[in-house]
């Protein structure tokens, strides 16, 4: 899964001219979080976050007027407040590359460029989409979670003795769990067999122990 295949291939973009109300009367319209700063060119050159346009806004706002908090909005321009020294990312790079650098950096969003262009823009929101998928929560099917040594053929047993029993796998992840050493956990969706055959399967298994198991629920 790459950053182009989840982007938002046409974000919402703003220009240096702009004041501080322009910016966040388009943001609010437009229900974002982050606007990113662009030239005629559609080069990048900063990007305004709720937490930089929020610095602008006068700290005891309730002893204005609504008036003088626009006016005074209305003469600040968007250079003097954007963040200037972005995190990019390309749109041709894995998607664990943009979570890594998100959480790395504590940032909630990417601006995605190419040859300094911006041609889209990807967020902790597009991530989360991306987690669902990878983890199977639309769907059916029952959900089980394995714990299994970290040694090589593991997991190709448990997927080979589920398929071999007529199961079907539509997604199966795995992690190393914190405070486990030597240790391995997949999480698996599971169609076509019914949950004590699948208990039977794992607990038949040398060295696999189930953490959880669980009938598919959709998600409110």
């Amino acid at each position: 899964m790459f950053v182009k295949f989840l982007m938002n291939p046409d974000p919402t973009s703003g220009t240096p001219d702009m004041t501080a109300i322009e910016v966040q009367e388009l943001m609010d319209k437009e229900a974002i979080r982050y606007l990113p700063i662009v030239d005629e060119e559609m080069k990048l050159i900063g990007l305004v976050t709720k937490s930089s346009l929020k610095s602008v806004i006068p700290s005891d706002i309730s002893q204005f007027s609504r008036f003088e908090v626009s006016y005074t909005l209305s003469k600040i321009k968007v250079q003097s407040f954007m963040v200037t020294d972005v995190v990019t990312i390309e749109e041709d790079l894995p998607i664990e590359h943009a979570a890594w650098l998100m959480a790395d950096r504590r940032i909630g969003t990417l601006p995605v460029v190419s040859d300094g262009k911006l041609i889209g823009i990807i967020s902790d929101s597009n991530i989360f989409i991306a987690m669902t998928s990878l983890l199977g929560a639309y769907e059916p099917g029952i959900r089980v979670t394995v714990l299994q040594p970290d040694k090589s053929g593991v997991v190709a047993k448990l997927t080979n003795a589920i398929y071999e029993k007529g199961g079907y796998l539509s997604v199966c992840v795995g992690y190393y769990p914190k405070n486990l050493d030597d240790k391995w956990i997949s999480v698996c969706k599971i169609q076509n067999l019914e949950q004590q055959d699948i208990e039977d399967i794992i607990n038949n298994l040398e060295e696999a122990s189930i953490l959880d198991i669980r009938q598919f629920q959709e998600p409110k």
